[in-house]
């Protein structure tokens, strides 16, 4: 029987993902389901092979939990307001939940549903890495500083709650204007304000939370992490920047990922890692 994968969610990173798992689908290994919203609109997009179900929105329903209690895999690619709806139940019930939008764990409420179990909650790093090494660090004490500078297109980080006239600054940014900061701060606060952008702050906290109680370390961690969010009109690709520090001694990285060939908005390394993190998960831990 193949392993049954069920992806909360089927955008661009759903989409990027079928097809990068192609080769354990294609060989009758695996078997991919999604929940959507709107089943029509996806399909007519094309449903990829995928077996496509509808959300009506609550997760209480018994559709929701005979798709969750059929699943050997649970996969979140829907945002993180679908990740703190949907994310806590797929613990609850007994199934372990691969995590995309790691934002939501900048959240106290949901981060402690998360975290408790029963299941496993699986963080994908998305668009950066040199985790390995940051968390060896910082299990040994050996951290005390960690900053991680974005940069992305002005256009892409335009958002509902900004005043007019911020909104219309950034939209009219043409190529040698000079780069904008838009926030300066920590992860939980980048996440709620910028919550498709900047998940890989909420990452870099999880990775080097240390050791110790997952949600008191990583409570620690997301207040010592320092998140910069730049508007830059002569970003050809999304960078991130990373700088961290302290007795283990000084570590610099940048990451510049291409774009999703599903969404230019979307970074196609984040579908890339949540294909290797699913992988390692069936793995490691065979249902």
């Amino acid at each position: 029987m193949p392993t049954r994968v069920l992806l909360l969610g089927f955008g661009a990173i759903g989409r990027q993902l079928t097809g990068l798992l192609q080769p354990e689908v294609s060989s009758g290994r695996w078997a991919l389901q999604a929940v959507v919203r709107d089943v029509e609109a996806h399909e007519a997009r094309g449903s990829l092979g995928v077996e496509l179900h509808s959300n009506d929105g609550s997760h209480s329903n018994d559709g929701w939990r005979e798709l969750v209690d059929r699943a050997d895999l649970v996969v979140e690619c829907a945002g993180v307001s679908a990740a703190r709806d949907l994310g806590p139940d797929v613990i609850a019930v007994g199934r372990d939940l691969v995590l995309t939008s790691v934002g939501a764990l900048a959240y106290p409420d949901t981060r402690a549903k998360l975290l408790q179990g029963p299941r496993r909650l699986h963080v994908t790093p998305g668009a950066i890495g040199g985790f390995d090494l940051l968390g060896a660090a910082a299990e040994a004490d050996g951290l005390d500083a960690v900053r991680i500078r974005t940069r992305k297109l002005a256009a892409s980080l335009v958002q509902p709650w900004m005043p007019a006239d911020e909104a219309a600054a950034l939209r009219s940014l043409l190529a040698g204007d000079e780069p904008v900061r838009v926030f300066s701060g920590g992860p939980a606060d980048a996440i709620k304000k910028f919550p498709g952008n900047v998940n890989v702050a909420v990452a870099l906290a999880w990775a080097t939370r240390g050791t110790g109680d997952s949600a008191t370390a990583l409570e620690r961690s997301l207040e010592r992490v320092q998140v910069e969010l730049v508007a830059d009109p002569d970003a050809e690709l999304s960078s991130h920047d990373i700088e961290a520090s302290g007795p283990a001694g000084r570590f610099q990285m940048r990451f510049e990922s291409a774009p999703s060939p599903e969404n230019p908005r979307t970074s196609g390394l984040t579908a890339i890692s949540l294909a290797h993190t699913l992988r390692n998960v069936a793995k490691n831990a065979p249902v």
